[in-house]
């Protein structure tokens, strides 16, 4: 989830977008209608590597109710600040492509999360990378080399076909790079199932119903579910729906659900164990 507060904490110049304010207390209201009481707050783009609305935020919540991902610069940011994040609940920094439009080679990408994993290791941080799903090619390759935690946002955020056919279901290992992120599932590596208004191109998500369970299949100790509130640029969005989705894509499995919606993500993110 994200913490916006424009007024109180200035967006970077470079924001694409200025969304309304969304607090901590807007948070706790929206997470306490689905019986969540820990949060992971994750940097958002308009905010670039001030960390600050997020980091107030985190001091609210306590390393007892929250887990944070910060934006940094690899090659500028210092180890007492890690430190000092790191006692406060941080326990990851993202790495943000899509948002922000940016295209990379190979041999950039590579460069740029090795610099974010020596920083990452010592503090056994993950690297959360927001990256169009044919990266996962190449980041099969790059992943096994970097020595912490990857945590891959949106579905690994594929292209589907549009407008949506009902009459074809989709094959996702035809989408490019999907075949790599489930191999990336068994090297160290995450992907956070989210924002599924932000891929789907059908009201009932049936084209995402494939790559969901898939990914549940393949990747049972490595798929986490995720809010993605407040839905920035997006209005009236029903958290419920995508909730029952994830439940008929675990196929009634109890241990599956369990692990989606709650042993996944304390592992992951090294939260205290809510029972």
């Amino acid at each position: 989830m994200h913490v916006v507060e424009p007024e109180k904490f200035p967006l970077h110049p470079s924001a694409k977008y200025k969304p309304h304010a969304h607090t901590l207390d807007d948070a706790r209201t929206f997470y306490t209608q689905l019986g969540i009481t820990n949060m992971v707050l994750v940097q958002p783009s308009i905010y670039a590597n001030d960390n600050s609305c997020m980091l107030a935020a985190l001091r609210e919540l306590t390393p007892k109710h929250g887990r944070a991902v910060v934006g940094l610069d690899p090659h500028k940011i210092d180890t007492d600040t890690l430190r000092k994040w790191h006692a406060i609940g941080v326990r990851g920094a993202r790495v943000n492509l899509v948002s922000v439009g940016r295209e990379v080679s190979e041999s950039d990408l590579r460069s740029e999360l090795q610099a974010y994993a020596r920083v990452l290791r010592p503090l056994n941080w993950v690297l959360q990378v927001y990256i169009p799903l044919h990266l996962a090619i190449p980041l099969e390759n790059i992943v096994p080399d970097l020595g912490v935690k990857v945590c891959i946002d949106h579905f690994g955020w594929p292209s589907l076909p549009e407008p949506y056919d009902p009459s074809r279901a989709v094959d996702p290992y035809k989408l490019p790079g999907f075949e790599s992120l489930v191999a990336l599932l068994q090297k160290n590596t995450w992907v956070k199932l989210s924002a599924p208004y932000r891929l789907s191109k059908d009201a009932d998500m049936r084209d995402l119903a494939p790559i969901g369970r898939e990914l549940i299949k393949e990747g049972k100790d490595r798929v986490v579910y995720a809010t993605d509130w407040p839905h920035t640029r997006y209005d009236d969005i029903d958290s419920v729906p995508f909730i029952e989705r994830c439940f008929e894509w675990c196929g009634a499995d109890n241990g599956l659900i369990e692990k989606l919606f709650k042993d996944n993500a304390e592992e992951l993110w090294d939260a205290p164990p809510s029972r």
